[in-house]
């Protein structure tokens, strides 16, 4: 149950303009039903917070997931920068509406597909990775099923109405072999496929650059820019411009994983990074963590 994440929608014929001032998304190269990861930045080049966007072709408005820790803040950034725009664009049409009569439940693993295919009368095929549709789950109506999550794992999350949330999590769990799972095995299953957490692996203080995920910026945006911080973002891109230090995964051996904190040394004893997030790898059976080091030793292999 990850309904404590925010959900909203930016309605309007101008919402692209407008959202692609405030994420490094390409919203315009965005087919309908299609949902893309993309990045809140700041004036400095620095990650305000991580946003699933999707063009939603039923409401025609971009549906938006953030994070919960984060929502006050992404609410405020979103409707000071609405205010703005108006205010400099006298015919524009544009408004945020926050969904909270909805709740988001996530169903992940490698029988997904099986389960939820007993409860919903589509082909789940069609659904691919970042799509999004809208349908009825297990005889709820009005759920919207996007093929993704923060598992690593092939999954969907369903956002749902409210009052049926408990129905649809009852309904799922009566299906073999589903189990309830906490954030805790969340946590690690995000670690394992090296996903950040927002508030320990990125930050206001960390560029897209410097957290590995500038996969997140589309061609377009790199070309012409657009979005707050984009000119000390896209310098970080240049060559021979490389920001001094990178996020990057490591594993250790046996004893206690690394924690968030934790200082990295090189072979030398050089003092060289420091754990972001760490924890034992149910699945490789080792010691895993991520964190920030120096772009001289972000080499594959490097000890």
């Amino acid at each position: 149950d990850v309904s404590h994440m925010l959900q909203a929608n930016v309605n309007g014929k101008d919402r692209v303009a407008f959202f692609e001032e405030l994420v490094v998304a390409d919203l315009i190269a965005l087919p309908p039903g299609q949902g893309t990861l993309s990045l809140f930045t700041n004036s400095s080049g620095g990650i305000i917070d991580d946003v699933i966007v999707t063009n939603s072709a039923p409401e025609n408005c971009l549906y938006l997931v953030s994070n919960a820790g984060c929502a006050d803040k992404d609410l405020g950034h979103i409707r000071f920068h609405l205010e703005r725009y108006c205010a400099e664009n006298r015919d524009a049409n544009v408004g945020l509406e926050v969904l909270s009569d909805r709740g988001l439940l996530a169903l992940q693993g490698p029988k997904m597909s099986d389960v939820l295919s007993q409860g919903i009368s589509g082909d789940l095929s069609e659904l691919t990775f970042m799509r999004s549709a809208v349908m009825s789950v297990f005889g709820v109506p009005n759920c919207r099923v996007t093929r993704c999550g923060y598992t690593g794992e092939d999954g969907v999350e369903i956002s749902v109405p409210a009052n049926r949330l408990t129905d649809l999590a009852r309904k799922l769990l009566s299906v073999k072999p589903v189990e309830a799972a906490g954030l805790g095995a969340r946590d690690s299953l995000r670690l394992e496929a090296g996903l950040c957490l927002y508030g320990n692996d990125i930050d206001e203080t960390t560029t897209p650059a410097e957290a590995s995920l500038t996969w997140c910026i589309g061609k377009r945006r790199r070309q012409q820019g657009g979005f707050l911080g984009s000119e000390i973002i896209l310098k970080q891109l240049e060559k021979g411009n490389r920001p001094k230090k990178r996020r990057i995964g490591i594993t250790t051996g046996s004893g206690r994983p690394p924690r968030g904190g934790a200082i990295v040394f090189s072979r030398s004893g050089e003092e060289i990074g420091k754990i972001t997030s760490g924890c034992p790898s149910p699945t490789t059976k080792k010691n895993i963590a991520m964190g920030y080091v120096k772009s001289e030793f972000t080499k594959i292999g490097t000890e």
